[in-house]
């Protein structure tokens, strides 16, 4: 039977037009309308500093495709995908039944507007549903009844932090709350990460991102090496090619080189438990 799960779990109070949001920042770099004038303000001072943020959002959203696909195609039936963040078709759940119908997603974001849209873009179809959680509180995501109904931790599930770690800094215990998360998954379990680097760019514009992050939005921003990157995936063995800059991994059309290349600020990867 398919389960229609919702939890709005907030109150219109909650919502903070005035303060630019991560997930709404993300929405104008990737020419969303989803957004207020506090978000399009800030994110367009980061495009300014760092214009190959735009292009590695969109750079993201294809290897959320192709990571998607990877994990269904070897059998994973529930998916785990935090840091959901403006619905943007096709969403997970849509990747995830194009290759098997019967997939269950359980999205969480920590900003209220997104809650607002997922009724009518995330849930309708059944056997998904929304947790309005922050993931500095890991387990009040795992252990939250919509999170419990859609998602059987006796089986393999496939846990998505597409470019929302680099938004938990090293002193907010990152490498913690990436442990608790995975620890409780079952062997067999897929971790779908992606992440923002200043490994291939010399920029004074990195700064500038971080200082917008810091002192105007709702979220930190720390940028991480490949090193740093990798060691999210401890208990975890890396499908080939590793992580890699997005674009790398598993392309499945044309792949951009050199100075093209180097637009792409961000690393991916996915691993099996």
């Amino acid at each position: 039977m398919e389960k229609h799960v919702s939890e709005a779990g907030f109150s219109p109070e909650q919502i903070d037009t005035t303060r630019p949001h991560p997930a709404r920042m993300y929405d104008y770099y990737l020419g969303g309308k989803d957004n207020y004038e506090a978000d399009r303000d800030a994110a367009q001072r980061v495009l300014d500093a760092l214009p190959e943020l735009a292009v590695t959002a969109r750079s993201n959203r294809d290897f959320m495709h192709r990571a998607v696909r990877t994990a269904v195609g070897s059998g994973i039936r529930q998916i785990i995908d935090i840091g959901t963040g403006i619905p943007t078709s096709p969403n997970t759940h849509e990747v995830a039944r194009q290759v098997n119908p019967d997939v269950r997603v359980a999205y969480v974001d920590n900003d209220p507007i997104v809650s607002t849209y997922a009724g009518a873009k995330l849930t309708n179809s059944g056997n998904a549903g929304f947790v309005l959680a922050d993931l500095k509180d890991p387990a009040g995501i795992l252990d939250h009844p919509v999170t419990k109904e859609l998602i059987d931790f006796g089986e393999p599930v496939a846990l998505m932090l597409l470019a929302v770690m680099h938004f938990i800094t090293d002193d907010e215990g990152a490498a913690d709350i990436v442990r608790t998360m995975t620890e409780r998954l079952p062997a067999g379990s897929y971790l779908i990460l992606s992440h923002a680097t200043a490994d291939f760019k010399e920029s004074d514009g990195f700064g500038k991102v971080e200082k917008v992050y810091n002192e105007e939005s709702t979220a930190s921003a720390q940028w991480r090496t490949k090193g740093e990157i990798c060691a999210f995936f401890e208990g975890f063995d890396l499908l080939e090619p590793g992580v890699v800059q997005l674009p790398l991994w598993r392309p499945d059309g044309p792949v951009p080189t050199g100075a093209d290349l180097a637009k792409h600020i961000g690393y991916g990867g996915v691993g099996v438990k």
